[in-house]
C-alpha cells in the first residue's frame, strides 16, 4: 500500500515537472512569436502596454512623396551633396613608438563640456607627440554614491572603442606606469590648469618643454575645451582628427547605447517621423544671460541668486540687475517651450506630431512644458519611453542613500521681512516666501531662496543626480542626432559657449547634413511673436507666411550664421568645411565640374573638397527634385488651419479660410521663398 502511494506521488511529481516544462516552453514560443512578428506592430504594442506614453493620432499619415511631407520632414535639397569625410589620415604618419611623455587629463564640466574637451586633448596629444592616458571625468568618480563598478571615463563612454578607433592617430594607454602613478599621488608631477581655447603655441612654449623634462604632465581642463576652435590652415589635419574623435571614437558604453536605441525604436514604432526639441533652459544659462524674468515666481530669485554667485567668482563681468525684457528682445534668452510650439504649429506640424523633449534639465520643471503639451498631444521624453528599471540598470550598483537623505530643518517662525528689504543692491523681485529647507526638487517645482550669496554645498543626492544627468544626456544626444527634425530653444550654455544643442546640430551637420535642423534667429522670432502677443492663437495669413519663411530660411541662413558665430567658440558645433566633402551630382554633365548644385551655399560654408570616387556611386534624388523640393508647398486647403485647430472640422481662430484664400497664401509663400 505504501509502495503504491510512493509510486503515485512520484508520478504526480513527474506530471507536475512536465507541466512546468511545457508552460515554460509555451511562454518561450509566445515570446519568440511576439519578438519576430512584424517589427513595427509588435514594438508598438509593447510600447503602449509597458510604457507610460499612449500615442494619440487623428490625422492620417502623410505619403512620403507628398509635397506637404517633403516640406515638413523631407531633406534639405541644398545640402544633399554634403557628406561626412574626416579621414585624411594619409596626410601624416601614424604615432611612433617613442613619444615625448605622458599626458594625464582631468576634465571638469557637464556633458557638452566633457565631449568637447576630450576631442581637444586628443588633438593636443597628437600635436605634442605625447602618449595620452584615458581622460578622467571628474563629474562622476569624485562624487559620493556613484557606482564603483565603472572607471571614470567608462562611466559614459566605451573605453575599448575609443582606444581602438584612434590607434592610428595617437598612442593611448589606460593608466600611467607605476612609477609615474606614485609620483602623481605624491603630487610630484607638473600640473597645468589650461585656459579655455588655448592656442597651439601655448602648448609648444609652455607645456612641451615641461613634458620633455618630466616625461609626464597633468592637464586640468574645464569650461568645455582646451584648444582654440579655428586652427591655422597647416593644422587642418587636427580638425579632421577632432571629427574622428567626436563622431567615430566617442561611443557611449554599451548598455547606455542599447537603451538609447530601444527608445529610438519605440519612438519610430508608430511609423511616423518625430521632432526633437531641446529647450536649453538650464539655471546657469538663464543666470549668465540675465533671463530671470522668464519666470514670475520664486524661480526668478533662484536665477538671480545664481547670477550673484557667478559675479562673485568672476564668471560674469556685467551688472547684477539686468533688464530681462531687453535681453529677450536682443535674442539673448531662450525661446520658451510655448514659443517653440507656436512656431511649429504655424509652420504646419499637426497637433498629433511626436515631439521628444531632450536635455538633462528644464529649469522651472514640467510646468514650463504645459503650453507645449497643450499644443501637441504626443510630447514625450526619456522617462515616458523607458521604465524606471531600465534607467536604474545603467546607473550600476550604487550605495543606498536613504539614511543620508537630507532632513528638512525646523521651520522658521520669523520671515525676517525687514532684513529682506534692507539686504542691499541684490534684486528681490518677490517678498520672502515661507521658510523652506534649502533643498529643491530637481524638476524645479519648488526652490529654496538663499539668505546669502553662498549657496549650501550640494547634497549627496544632488551629486549623484548630476552624474546621472551625463547618462540622461547621452540618451537624448543619440535620439536627437537621429531625429527627423531638430529644433533648439537655445544654443548657449551658462558660460556663453555653445551648449548641448550646438553639439547635436554639429553632429547632424556632419553625419546627415540634409536632415532638417532649424536654427531660428531668436531676435527675429521674438519680434514676430510680439506682433501678435495680444492674439497669439489667432494669427493671420501674413504672419503665418512670415513664420514659415523664417523657419525655412533658417535651414540654410542659420547654418551660415553658425559658421561665423558658433564655430569660433566650438569646432564641434560646426565641423564644416574641414570634415565634409562634396559628392558629384547627377545633373553634372562634365566630369571636371567642381561643384554640384547650389554652389553659393557650399561656397558660403567653405566646402571645396570633392568626395572620394566610391561615394559618388550613391544617388538619392534626381536633380529636379533637389532643386525644387524646398520651393514647393502643399496645396492642402487645411494647411494653415492646422495652427488653429485639431481636426480641421471647424475654425477656432475666428477666420474662415477658404480654398481660394489658401491658394493665394501658398502663391505668396512661393514668391517669397528661397
Amino acid at each position: 500500500m505504501k509502495e503504491g502511494k510512493a509510486v503515485l506521488k512520484s508520478k504526480m511529481k513527474w506530471i507536475g515537472l512536465v507541466g512546468l516544462v511545457l508552460s515554460a516552453f509555451s511562454l518561450f514560443v509566445h515570446f519568440l512569436l511576439a519578438r519576430f512578428t512584424e517589427d513595427g506592430f509588435s514594438e508598438y504594442q509593447s510600447s503602449i502596454t509597458v510604457f507610460s506614453w499612449r500615442p494619440i493620432f487623428e490625422t492620417s499619415d502623410l505619403s512620403r512623396t507628398s509635397p506637404l511631407y517633403r516640406r515638413l520632414w523631407g531633406p534639405v535639397g541644398q545640402l544633399e551633396s554634403l557628406h561626412p569625410h574626416a579621414n585624411p589620415r594619409g596626410y601624416y604618419a601614424g604615432p611612433g613608438a617613442q613619444t615625448n611623455g605622458y599626458i594625464f587629463v582631468r576634465i571638469q564640466g557637464g556633458f557638452h563640456e566633457i565631449r568637447s574637451s576630450i576631442c581637444d586633448v586628443v588633438a593636443v596629444s597628437r600635436f605634442l607627440n605625447a602618449t595620452l592616458v584615458v581622460p578622467e571625468i571628474q563629474q562622476t568618480t569624485s562624487k559620493k554614491g556613484i557606482s564603483s563598478q565603472f572607471k571614470s571615463f567608462a562611466y559614459l563612454y566605451n573605453e575599448e572603442t575609443f582606444m581602438a578607433a584612434l590607434a592610428k592617430d595617437v598612442n593611448i594607454v589606460k593608466t600611467l606606469p607605476k612609477s609615474l602613478k606614485s609620483a602623481r599621488r605624491n603630487k610630484e608631477i607638473p600640473v597645468f590648469r589650461v585656459p579655455y581655447a588655448a592656442s597651439p603655441y601655448y602648448y609648444l612654449h609652455n607645456v612641451l618643454p615641461i613634458l620633455i623634462k618630466h616625461s609626464v604632465v597633468e592637464l586640468v581642463v574645464s569650461g568645455g575645451g582646451c584648444l582654440q576652435a579655428i586652427l591655422p590652415p597647416h593644422l587642418e589635419e587636427y580638425q579632421s582628427l577632432r571629427c574622428r574623435v567626436a563622431f567615430h571614437a566617442l561611443k557611449f558604453r554599451q548598455d547606455v547605447q542599447d537603451l538609447a536605441t530601444n527608445i529610438l525604436h519605440r519612438l519610430r514604432a508608430p511609423g511616423r517621423p518625430f521632432i526633437v526639441f531641446d529647450p536649453g533652459m538650464t539655471r546657469d544659462a538663464l543666470a549668465y544671460h540675465a533671463c530671470s524674468e522668464l519666470f514670475q515666481d520664486v524661480h526668478a530669485e533662484l536665477i538671480q541668486h545664481r547670477r550673484a554667485w557667478m559675479r562673485k567668482r568672476g564668471l560674469i563681468k556685467g551688472q547684477l540687475s539686468v533688464n530681462s525684457a531687453k535681453q529677450r528682445l536682443k535674442g539673448s534668452c531662450p525661446l520658451t517651450p510655448e514659443e517653440v510650439g507656436i512656431l511649429l504649429r504655424a509652420y504646419g506640424y499637426s497637433w498629433d506630431t511626436i515631439i521628444y523633449v531632450s536635455g538633462g534639465e528644464v529649469f522651472g520643471g514640467q510646468r514650463t512644458l504645459i503650453p507645449l503639451h497643450g499644443m501637441f498631444e504626443n510630447v514625450v521624453d526619456r522617462t515616458s519611453l523607458s521604465t524606471s528599471w531600465e534607467l536604474s540598470t545603467i546607473y550600476g550598483r550604487e550605495a543606498n542613500l536613504d539614511e543620508n537623505y537630507p532632513r528638512a530643518p525646523p521651520a522658521q517662525v520669523e520671515t525676517k521681512l525687514d532684513a529682506w528689504k534692507n539686504s542691499g543692491p541684490r534684486p528681490r523681485p518677490l517678498p520672502p516666501p515661507p521658510a523652506r529647507p534649502k533643498t529643491y526638487n530637481i524638476e524645479g517645482w519648488w526652490g529654496w531662496v538663499a539668505e546669502s550669496d553662498n549657496e549650501p554645498e550640494s547634497t549627496v543626492v544632488e551629486l549623484r543626480t548630476n552624474a546621472h544627468k551625463l547618462l540622461w544626456e547621452a540618451i537624448d544626444y543619440t535620439v536627437a542626432v537621429e531625429a527627423d527634425v531638430f529644433i533648439p530653444g537655445f544654443d548657449l550654455d551658462g558660460k556663453g559657449h555653445p551648449n548641448f544643442a550646438s553639439l547635436v546640430m554639429g553632429h547632424r551637420l556632419y553625419q546627415s547634413a540634409a536632415s532638417k535642423t532649424y536654427r531660428p534667429n531668436r531676435k527675429e522670432v521674438v519680434r514676430l511673436l510680439d506682433e501678435i502677443r495680444g492674439h497669439i492663437y489667432h494669427a493671420n495669413h501674413s504672419w503665418l507666411t512670415s513664420i514659415r519663411r523664417h523657419l525655412r530660411s533658417s535651414l540654410i541662413e542659420g547654418l551660415i550664421e553658425a559658421s561665423n558665430k558658433s564655430k569660433s567658440s566650438s569646432f564641434l558645433s560646426h565641423p564644416v568645411p574641414e570634415c565634409s566633402c562634396l559628392r558629384a551630382d547627377s545633373s553634372e554633365t562634365s566630369s571636371n565640374a567642381s561643384f554640384p548644385a547650389h554652389p553659393q551655399v557650399h561656397a558660403a560654408l567653405g566646402v571645396v573638397h570633392r568626395c572620394p570616387a566610391w561615394m559618388d556611386g550613391e544617388k538619392d534624388l534626381s536633380s529636379k527634385e533637389k532643386d525644387n523640393e524646398e520651393d514647393i508647398d502643399e496645396n492642402d486647403p487645411l494647411s494653415s488651419r492646422l495652427f488653429f485647430q485639431h481636426t480641421g472640422s471647424h475654425d477656432v481662430g475666428g477666420e474662415d479660410i477658404t480654398v481660394k484664400e489658401e491658394s493665394q497664401f501658398e502663391d505668396q509663400e512661393e514668391d517669397g521663398g528661397d
